[in-house]
């Protein structure tokens, strides 16, 4: 794999904090065991935002590829209130010379209950470009989203996605998995979700593996609880490895680190500053 290729998806990782993950889990798939789907108790709230950094080390390389900011915000749509998560991600100055990559993220859901209502995506990698539309249609039958497609390769098509009660989309399952209940989730249990992107359902699944705490560089010493999500072997990933995420041991849940093992090299990520967070960080205990 060319270094140019690693960095894409690198950025990839980080813009949308879970991508790339396992393809092909045979377990049956039902949502992990969370706290609360209600607004008022959520790990998180309108207005806050994330700046994260992403580096990447292979032999005599270990530097900074890029960056990534997620924010939140409050919104009414189709009447429903709702939350929109806005991700972007870009490669440095540096790299732009060697591969210029953006990935834009954009989802609306609802604010009780965190059901994905739209999605949007936007990819511009080299000559390479893709967009994602998703509509969530829950009042049919058999609900489905409904995604058109555009990539400069194929063009654009319309297909329809099967829709189950634990289906997301990268944003909303980031979110939704911030308010995982790990005084009920079972150290070294597998517990499966399923996302969609492009045309195709990904399944993933996390386990929990304890309390840690660890020093950010730039952020200071924090208290965390570390998961993994499952990585399959292909294209990009080392073998049967985990993508290691460290998330803040408060109410939060924000990820501040994660490192995933690529066939050449590893890719990591720090969170490098935040805002109006819901509740106090008190994990961070030494800047």
């Amino acid at each position: 794999m060319t270094i140019i290729k690693t960095i894409q998806i690198i950025l990839c990782i980080a813009a949308a904090f879970l991508p790339q993950l396992a393809q092909g889990f045979s377990d049956s798939t039902s949502c992990i065991p969370v706290k609360t789907v209600k607004d008022s108790e959520l790990a998180f709230g309108h207005g806050e935002s994330a700046s994260f950094v992403l580096h990447y080390e292979w032999g005599a390389i270990n530097s900074d590829v890029g960056n990534a900011h997620v924010r939140l915000d409050s919104l009414t749509f189709n009447g429903q209130k709702a939350y929109q998560c806005t991700m972007h991600g870009r490669t440095t100055r540096l790299y732009d010379l060697f591969f210029k990559v953006r990935e834009d993220f954009s989802s609306v859901f609802t604010r009780d209950g965190l059901r994905p209502l739209k999605f949007y995506r936007h990819s511009q990698e080299g000559d390479y470009e893709a967009k994602n539309t998703y509509m969530y249609v829950r009042t049919a039958q058999q609900p489905k989203i409904i995604a058109d497609l555009y990539t400069s390769k194929r063009g654009q098509r319309s297909v329809e996605i099967p829709l189950t009660p634990c289906t997301f989309d990268l944003p909303t399952l980031f979110y939704f998995a911030r308010n995982m209940d790990f005084d009920v989730i079972q150290p070294g249990k597998r517990y499966p979700m399923t996302f969609a992107i492009d045309d195709e359902v990904f399944n993933v699944y996390f386990i929990l593996y304890g309390r840690e705490t660890i020093k950010v560089k730039g952020l200071g010493t924090v208290k965390t609880i570390k998961f993994a999500a499952k990585l399959l072997e292909g294209e990009v990933f080392k073998g049967e490895a985990d993508m290691m995420i460290w998330v803040t041991d408060d109410d939060n849940r924000l990820p501040v680190y994660f490192e995933a093992p690529l066939l050449v090299g590893v890719a990591k990520g720090r969170m490098s500053s935040y805002e109006n967070l819901k509740y106090p960080f008190t994990s961070l205990i030494k800047k």
